[in-house]
């Protein structure tokens, strides 16, 4: 089948070197036929398939130039871990991964999963000792560090005043290693303001513009904070806004294909993208599949607008 004009010249405008595009995780049964063709054993599908995601082609190009890795945040990965990723993925290619949730949650909540600690508060908020030696460790041990992207804080909805948090973020990363990158993801919408954007702009982290249930658009997330904080952009494209996560879930699974665009979305973040680029300034773009349905279709969709000019 011969390819259109559209699709010859859209596959002729490469993407700017700044922009990279990821999956929130990579290890999805419902992408195969898709991302992944090679047979897998089922018990190690999670554990192979990241080699064949990284070389996954749209248009002629790679695809995927980043990916997340969710499962850091409920436990830092050993070295062994890291290694067995550093065999898979190729040189310019980054990980980008959650932060232990020791780190981030100044309360544990009534889960079964906290046992006795459930709605105790955390000893451990925002530790820069705890976070060097049980989260960054590793990646040292492993030889990671050309690989890591930004590390993703992510704070989900709490009761600490502005001041607190901002006061605990500030103080946090006034002590942590500066040869990493950082975004901070939150959950408050009412965090977005001067003095969030100030902690973070004094520090060089990003703010991790997230499109989640109950957070403003990404538009009205920029135009709170007024612009960028760090010489590096992160975007996350969890959910549709108003929408639980569990009802999230539930609409998209099992992740073959897009059940409905998100034209707001789409927009806001090829904006994002195209001001980043025009400040020469990296753009992490990480895609989850609750968002629309299918994070590679979804992915597929943002090149084709940004190679549009649309």
């Amino acid at each position: 089948m011969r390819k259109s004009s559209r699709s010859r010249t859209l596959a002729a405008m490469p993407l700017s070197p700044l922009i990279r595009f990821g999956t929130s995780t990579w290890a999805y049964e419902g992408w195969q036929g898709l991302v992944y063709k090679r047979p897998y054993p089922k018990s190690r599908f999670a554990s192979e398939c990241l080699g064949e995601y990284c070389q996954y082609q749209y248009q002629g190009e790679p695809l995927f130039r980043t990916v997340g890795n969710d499962s850091t945040f409920y436990r830092p990965p050993t070295a062994n871990q890291l290694r067995r990723y550093l065999h898979q993925i190729f040189d310019e290619f980054d990980m980008c991964c959650k932060v232990w949730e020791e780190i981030t949650i100044p309360q544990y909540a009534k889960q079964p999963r906290y046992g006795a600690k459930a709605g105790q508060p955390n000893p451990r908020f925002l530790d820069p000792a705890v976070f060097n030696d049980l989260v960054l460790a590793p990646y040292r041990e492993a030889r990671f560090e050309p690989h890591t992207g930004p590390f993703i804080f992510e704070f989900q909805r709490h009761g600490l005043s502005v001041e607190e948090f901002c006061s605990r973020l500030d103080a946090f990363f006034r002590q942590v290693p500066k040869d990493f990158r950082y975004a901070v993801e939150v959950r408050n919408a009412g965090l977005l303001g001067p003095e969030y954007r100030q902690v973070l702009e004094r520090h060089g982290v990003a703010h991790v513009y997230n499109h989640w249930s109950y957070m403003p658009p990404l538009a009205e997330q920029h135009r709170r904070l007024g612009r960028f904080t760090a010489p590096f952009t992160v975007l996350r494209l969890l959910t549709p806004l108003k929408m639980s996560y569990e009802q999230a879930k539930k609409r998209a699974e099992p992740y073959t294909k897009i059940i409905e665009e998100l034209p707001e979305m789409r927009r806001d973040t090829v904006d994002l993208i195209r001001q980043a680029v025009r400040e020469e300034r990296q753009a992490y773009v990480l895609v989850n599949n609750r968002a629309e349905g299918n994070a590679p279709l979804t992915i597929q969709a943002l090149v084709d607008r940004l190679r549009s000019g649309a």
